[in-house]
C-alpha cells in the first residue's frame, strides 16, 4: 500500500540531519565531505528557516524524509505594484527516491500554499530551465557577463565614492528600495540576505554618495586570474545598482582606476545596452560571429515565473495602467501542470484599467500558454514578439497593436534577488 505524503517544515534535529543528507547530495557543489561542512551547510540552513521570510520544509513518506526545499514569502515590485510572490528554492530529492514525482509533488504544495496566502506570481532559479517550462514556467529576463578591461571603462567623477561598512546598512536598504519602487522585478531583500552582505569578509563595498545620501552601490570578490599567479587577479562584480547616470559613472570610474592591479572586470548584468559603455565591449575569447561581430558578452537564461492565479493576478494590478488602452480581450490559457489556470478568461480594459468579466462581449481573442503568459505579464518579453514567434495567436491581427500595448511595460524586470 502506497504511504501517504505529508509536506511540512522541518522541527526536530534528526530532521535537520536528514535535511543535510539530501542537501549534500543533491547540490554536490557544496563540497561537504567531512563532518565540519556537513555542519556549516546544517547552519547556514537553519539560520536561513529562522528569518521571518524563508521556510524550509521536507516531504515525508513512511516517517522518512524524501525531499526537500526552501520557501520565501518574497515582496516584488511589479507593474508599480509590491505584491507577493512565493520563492522556490534549494529543491532537492534523496538519491534512492529519484523517479518517484517527489519533486513533482513539492511544486504542487509550494503552488498551492502560495495561492492560499493571496500571491498570484511564484519565481524560482531552475536547476533545468526544460524541467520547469513544462511546469508552466516562463523566463525572465536572460543575464549578460562581460569581461573586459578596467580601461574599458568611461571616466568619471570617482571622489563621491567610499568604502561601505555595517554601519550603512540602512542607507544601503533605503537606496535599494528607492531604486525597486521605480523599477519592475525587484525584490525587498531579507534580513538573511542583508546579514551575508555584511558578515561575508570576503565581499567589497563601496558607495556613491551625494549630499549624505547613498545613491549608489558596488558589491564585488577578487578572484585569481586562470592560469595566472598570486599577483594576476580579477575583479567580479556582484552587484551594481545606481539611481542615476552620475552614480553610475562614479562607481565605474572607481573600477577603472583599478587597472594598475586588476586584469579584467566580471560583471553579470541583466542590461543588455551595458556594452554602450565600454570603449571596447569585446570580451577576452576573441571568438567572431559571421559575418564580423566580435563576442562581447555570454548570455545564460536563469529566473522563470508562473501564474498561479488568474483573477487575483488582476484584482492585484487593478490600478495599473495597461498602456491607456480601451478593450475586451479573451485570453485563451492553456496548462497542464495547473489546470486551475486554464482556460478562457475575458478582461475588460477602460483607459487602461483592467477588470476580469466572464459575461462581457470580447473585441478579440488571444491563445498562449500559462508559461508565455507569465514571460508577458512580468514584462520580460512582449506579444508582438510571443505573436511573431507562434507563441501567441490572435484572432484578429488588427488588434496585435493594442493588444502588445496593452502588456508592455517598461522597463523591463530586474531581479537582484538570489535564492
Amino acid at each position: 500500500m502506497k504511504q501517504e505524503r505529508v509536506i511540512r517544515p522541518l522541527q526536530t534535529e534528526a530532521e535537520w540531519e536528514q535535511y543535510t543528507t539530501i542537501a549534500v547530495n543533491a547540490y554536490p557543489a557544496f563540497r561537504a565531505t567531512d563532518e565540519a561542512a556537513r555542519r556549516r551547510v546544517k547552519e547556514r540552513a537553519q539560520q536561513m528557516h529562522a528569518d521571518p521570510i524563508a521556510t524550509i520544509y521536507g516531504l515525508f513518506e513512511a516517517e522518512e524524509m524524501r525531499g526537500i526545499m526552501r520557501l520565501f514569502d518574497f515582496t516584488m515590485r511589479l507593474r508599480g505594484v509590491n505584491m507577493l510572490v512565493g520563492g522556490l528554492g534549494g529543491v532537492g530529492v534523496d538519491l534512492l527516491h529519484k523517479k518517484e514525482r517527489v519533486a513533482y509533488d513539492m511544486v504542487q504544495y509550494f503552488q498551492a500554499h502560495y495561492r492560499e496566502k493571496g500571491a498570484a506570481l511564484t519565481a524560482l532559479y531552475p536547476f533545468r530551465p526544460d524541467f520547469y517550462k513544462q511546469m508552466g514556467y516562463g523566463y525572465g529576463r536572460k543575464i549578460n557577463q562581460y569581461r573586459f578591461s578596467p580601461a574599458n571603462l568611461p571616466q568619471g567623477n570617482r571622489h563621491n565614492v567610499c568604502l561601505l561598512d555595517d554601519f550603512h546598512r540602512q542607507e544601503l536598504v533605503d537606496c535599494y528600495q528607492r531604486i525597486m519602487m521605480a523599477g519592475n522585478g525587484m525584490m525587498i531583500p531579507s534580513n538573511y540576505e542583508l546579514d551575508s552582505i555584511f558578515t561575508n569578509q570576503t565581499l567589497h563595498k563601496f558607495g556613491y554618495w551625494v549630499e549624505g545620501q547613498l545613491r549608489g552601490y558596488l558589491i564585488f570578490t577578487f578572484e585569481p586570474a586562470p592560469d595566472g599567479n598570486f599577483l594576476r587577479n580579477n575583479i567580479a562584480v556582484r552587484t551594481l545598482l545606481y539611481e542615476d547616470a552620475a552614480a553610475l559613472r562614479g562607481l565605474l570610474a572607481f573600477l577603472r582606476v583599478q587597472a594598475d592591479q586588476i586584469e579584467k572586470i566580471i560583471i553579470n548584468t541583466q542590461e543588455e545596452d551595458f556594452h554602450l559603455l565600454l570603449q571596447d565591449p569585446r570580451n577576452d575569447s576573441q571568438n567572431l560571429i559571421p559575418s564580423v561581430y566580435h563576442e562581447s558578452n555570454v548570455q545564460g537564461v536563469g529566473i522563470m515565473y508562473r501564474v498561479i492565479d488568474v483573477p487575483r493576478l488582476f484584482e492585484l494590478l487593478a490600478d495599473h495602467n495597461f498602456g491607456g488602452q480601451s478593450c475586451t480581450v479573451q485570453i485563451n490559457l492553456t496548462d497542464s501542470f495547473w489546470p486551475v489556470c486554464a482556460g478562457e478568461w475575458i478582461v475588460s480594459v477602460e483607459n487602461g484599467r483592467a477588470t476580469l468579466n466572464p459575461n462581457a462581449q470580447p473585441d478579440v481573442e488571444i491563445s498562449l500558454d500559462i508559461a508565455e503568459f507569465a514571460s508577458l505579464i512580468i514584462g520580460a518579453t512582449t506579444f508582438r514578439t510571443l505573436l511573431a514567434y507562434g507563441l501567441a495567436q490572435i484572432s484578429d491581427t488588427a488588434y496585435a497593436d493594442t493588444v502588445h500595448q496593452l502588456f508592455y511595460t517598461s522597463p523591463k524586470p530586474i531581479c537582484h534577488t538570489a535564492f
